[in-house]
């Protein structure tokens, strides 16, 4: 099972280098991309708008009790948006990414596979990975990084909403904090952050797509099992971009 795991590892990074050099190739194909770009787009803006707000809320919240027991309110919002802008936003979309759009291009590439269109495509002298699955990577990182600023600016309203409204802050202390805290590489590295989660949620979606097992069936198997991948690879992710951001940049002030 070991044995399995670690070949199965090597072949997703196999196809995620091969993507990386067909990235460069011509022709590329635009179309493909654009259409890809329009769907990921029209399945994923509204959910994450909707799901941006309650988490701003939360956060909003949970930082403002924790500022007002140290008696640290002036900081609730420069807290508030960092967290939101390094760590929610970026999840939120690639969450969104990887469960809306990403199982969409598996079930896609799934079907197309089971019906033996790729093996005629190369027989035609055609690459899969260039003509499909190139395009539809580079879309989930466009949309991702554009998602991102979306999701960042609604769920810092949404906290300051619920910050000024339902907990007594003070809208100048809120806003004011910003400039104590935050600093614009905390901005790049989100966007990085979300490019990554983007060219990651494709990669697997694209990769269990293209080894369906079990015809339709596994198809279906192979959705669910992009998805749990995804997620489990986005966190591990996150957690050492976060640890690497953290030792090369200092804190504000710091």
């Amino acid at each position: 099972m070991i044995t399995g795991a670690l070949r199965q590892t090597g072949r997703l990074f196999a196809l995620g280098a091969e993507v990386g050099r067909a990235i460069f190739r011509r022709p590329f194909q635009f179309r493909e991309f654009v259409e890809q770009f329009w769907f990921l787009a029209s399945v994923t803006i509204l959910p994450a708008a909707l799901v941006s707000i309650p988490f701003g809320a939360v956060i909003a919240l949970q930082v403002g009790s924790l500022t007002q027991q140290l008696g640290a309110q002036s900081f609730t919002g420069g807290a508030s948006v960092l967290a939101v802008v390094q760590q929610a936003s970026p999840l939120i979309v690639a969450l969104l990414i990887s469960g809306a759009g990403g199982s969409a291009i598996c079930a896609d590439l799934g079907s197309r596979t089971i019906r033996e269109e790729l093996d005629a495509m190369e027989v035609m002298g055609v690459s899969p990975v260039q003509r499909l699955v190139v395009p539809r990577v580079l879309a989930a990182m466009g949309v991702a990084v554009l998602l991102n600023g979306l999701v960042s600016v609604v769920g810092i309203l949404g906290g300051y909403f619920f910050n000024v409204y339902l907990q007594d802050g003070t809208p100048g202390a809120y806003l004011s904090s910003f400039s104590s805290l935050a600093q614009l590489p905390d901005l790049y590295v989100s966007e990085l952050k979300a490019l990554v989660f983007g060219f990651i949620a494709g990669i697997v979606a694209a990769y269990r797509g293209l080894n369906p097992r079990g015809g339709p069936k596994g198809v279906g198997d192979a959705v669910n099992q992009s998805v749990v991948i995804t997620f489990l690879l986005l966190f591990f992710v996150n957690m050492v971009m976060t640890g690497v951001y953290l030792q090369i940049v200092p804190p504000k002030g710091g």
